[in-house]
């Protein structure tokens, strides 16, 4: 596999991405690893990354280019040096800063673990975030799509993602099961199996100082906070109150509760004052669906943002459409948030939409919000001249089904134009 140590580069002059005084140095030429994952991921990468290529000529000629460096997981890597994520790639990823890659294989039950969360965890990766937005032509099953438009906030390496559970015919299940009644009565039955699920004040606070310091920067109205506290008091509820703390002691002068604006602004935000809300997490669904103007940024544990993040891209169309980033404090690893349909593989068939918008995230990321802008505007122009991947045409008579390949040139002539 390559050298993650050496600076393999296609460009002279390329350079490493570094992170000084907590903020990210990008050179013109960074050095971007990559994956192009697991079953479909080959061909939507080689879409994908034409696109972004073409983006970053298109916005600034030659002065910016990347660097792309490929790094092996999953099946490539099994194949290649025999471990589905090899040390070396989580090194390359380490020293880079940031990087994006395709769907990686992860079954369901027995076998290993999903490689997705396992790089999540050793990289701290912290925080999932998802927007979540229509573009025009994306066929929906709702009758105004275009009113949701949210960036949701997953915290991304506790609460069931720890994977701290046991079988239920382990020793350890039953050690546990003994340990509960004897100690706190609590009596399970003898064929239950166990999981742990821990929410941690730290790892709350760090990822709604995330979600809010996002709100304040991107002009978004709310922050809502989103639980299962009526139910998991010390957990969910736990995750409810440290956000509120964090958002009244370190943006005091910032924002406004729900509770303040009720009981000292007669029931409206102050100017310039940022909301911050909280919902419990069935009701949040509802309103994805009814109310999807109320909510503009999502704070959630991670097993609400998993769902609400999957039903949100519902509303706008689905997942292929859906991009995905795991952000943590200097790192940053984008990614498709489907999976690898390995019946399409090497056909040249599926939507690349979700690698190539994960990619807009990457160069907002960068600071290349220029190449970003470009690729958004050309792939909802793409979407709406109706000439689309198989899944894009479907509910639409007028639309002619097109390659993965021929969707990208038609994108790339948009940004060229």
């Amino acid at each position: 596999m390559p050298d993650a140590s050496a600076p393999a580069a296609r460009y002279p002059g390329a350079e490493r991405i570094t992170y000084e005084h907590n903020r990210l140095r990008v050179p013109d030429i960074p050095i971007v690893p990559f994956i192009e994952g697991d079953g479909t991921g080959p061909d939507i990468w080689r879409a994908s990354v034409r696109v972004l290529d073409a983006a970053v000529t298109a916005a600034y000629g030659m002065r910016r280019r990347i660097s792309w460096l490929e790094v092996l997981a999953g099946e490539k890597a099994m194949a290649a040096v025999g471990s589905l994520l090899p040390e070396e790639t989580v090194t390359a990823i380490r020293d880079h800063r940031v990087a994006i890659k395709g769907p990686l294989t992860t079954p369901v039950g027995g076998g290993f673990r999903s490689l997705n969360v396992t790089l999540r965890q050793q990289m701290d990766l912290y925080a999932c975030v998802r927007p979540v937005r229509h573009f025009r032509g994306v066929p929906s099953v709702v009758h105004r799509p275009g009113d949701l438009n949210l960036i949701i906030f997953r915290e991304n390496v506790e609460d069931i993602y720890t994977g701290i559970e046991w079988s239920a015919d382990s020793a350890e299940a039953a050690d546990l099961r003994r340990f509960l009644d004897e100690r706190f009565h609590i009596r399970l039955r003898p064929d239950a199996g166990i999981g742990i699920k821990p929410i941690s004040r730290f790892g709350t606070r760090r990822l709604v100082r995330m979600a809010i310091e996002y709100a304040l920067g991107h002009g978004r109205p709310s922050v809502t906070l989103v639980h299962k506290g009526n139910i998991m008091k010390y957990t969910e509820g736990a995750f409810r109150d440290w956000g509120y703390e964090l958002a009244t002691t370190e943006f005091r002068d910032r924002v406004v509760t729900w509770d303040e604006v009720q009981r000292e602004h007669g029931g409206r935000v102050p100017d310039g004052r940022l909301l911050i809300q909280d919902s419990i997490a069935d009701i949040m669904f509802q309103h994805l669906l009814l109310r999807p103007k109320e909510h503009s940024v999502l704070a959630t544990p991670n097993l609400n943002g998993d769902y609400l993040s999957d039903a949100a891209a519902a509303v706008v169309g689905g997942i292929g459409m859906a991009p995905g980033a795991n952000i943590g404090d200097g790192y940053a690893v984008f990614e498709a948030t489907h999976g690898t349909a390995p019946k399409y593989a090497g056909q040249d068939k599926v939507n690349p939409g979700s690698v190539i918008l994960s990619g807009v995230m990457m160069l907002e990321h960068l600071g290349w919000k220029e190449a970003a802008d470009a690729v958004v505007s050309a792939l909802e122009d793409t979407i709406a001249a109706g000439r689309v991947t198989y899944d894009l045409a479907r509910g639409n008579d007028a639309a002619e089904v097109v390659p993965t390949s021929r969707f990208a040139d038609q994108v790339i002539a948009r940004l060229r134009a």
